[in-house]
C-alpha cells in the first residue's frame, strides 16, 4: 500500500506540473516551467515551437468516479483554451521535402547505373 501511495503522489505531482505549464502557456508567460517534472520536460518539444498537441481525456461512466471525471473534464477544458500558435511547418511542406529527397536519391541512383 505504501508503494501505491508513493506512485499516486508522483502522478499527482506530474499532473500538477503539467497544469502549471498549461497555465503559463495560456498566460503567454515569459517562463514556462517545463523542468518541474519529468513529464513536462519530456513534453517540452511538443508544447513549444513546431509542436502539435492532441489531448485525450478518459473518463469513467461509474457513479463512484464522478468527481474524478469532473476534474478530468475541467482540466481538459482549461487545456483547450491554450493556444500554442500555428506550427511552422505544415504537412504539405513536409511531404514536399520528402518528395524532393526521394527524387534526388533516384537521380543519384540513375547516375550510378550509367
Amino acid at each position: 500500500e505504501g508503494k501505491h501511495a508513493k506512485e499516486t503522489m508522483s502522478i499527482n505531482k506530474s499532473l500538477s506540473s503539467l497544469t502549471d505549464v498549461f497555465s503559463a502557456l495560456a498566460q503567454q508567460s515569459s517562463h514556462i516551467p517545463f523542468r518541474n517534472s519529468k513529464l513536462t520536460y519530456l513534453l517540452q518539444p511538443c508544447l513549444s515551437n513546431n509542436g502539435k498537441t492532441l489531448m485525450i481525456v478518459n473518463i469513467s461512466p461509474t457513479e463512484a468516479s464522478v468527481q474524478e471525471s469532473i476534474c478530468s473534464l475541467r482540466f481538459a477544458s482549461e487545456v483547450a483554451k491554450v493556444e500554442l500558435g500555428r506550427p511552422k511547418r505544415g504537412i504539405q511542406e513536409v511531404r514536399k521535402k520528402e518528395q524532393n529527397s526521394s527524387t534526388s536519391k533516384n537521380r543519384r541512383g540513375a547516375r550510378n547505373e550509367v
